[in-house]
């Protein structure tokens, strides 16, 4: 009765640390991807910065003016344009 009693006792020990050690990977799974998240999340807000100052610089139609022209040879009626090749 009692190598009965210790038998249970080892199967229910086995079967609880089975579950802890199930437990423990999701818990390291989960810490990984919350991680990985957390760094998107910054990575999004750097560049939602970097978008919301590159719209208040073009708002500021001087400086669309200037990256027309450097960008796109804009030129003004009656202006000349002089392109130098090296």
């Amino acid at each position: 009765m009692k190598h009965f009693i210790m038998i249970i006792l080892a199967i229910i020990l086995i079967a609880l640390l089975v579950q802890f050690y199930f437990i423990f990977k999701e818990r390291n799974q989960l810490k990984r991807e919350f991680y990985s998240l957390t760094e998107k999340s910054e990575n999004l807000a750097k560049e939602n910065e970097k978008i919301k100052s590159e719209i208040e610089y073009y708002s500021n139609p001087e400086n669309l003016e200037k990256e027309l022209r450097a960008r796109f040879n804009y030129k003004k009626i009656g202006e000349k344009m002089m392109i130098i090749a090296p």
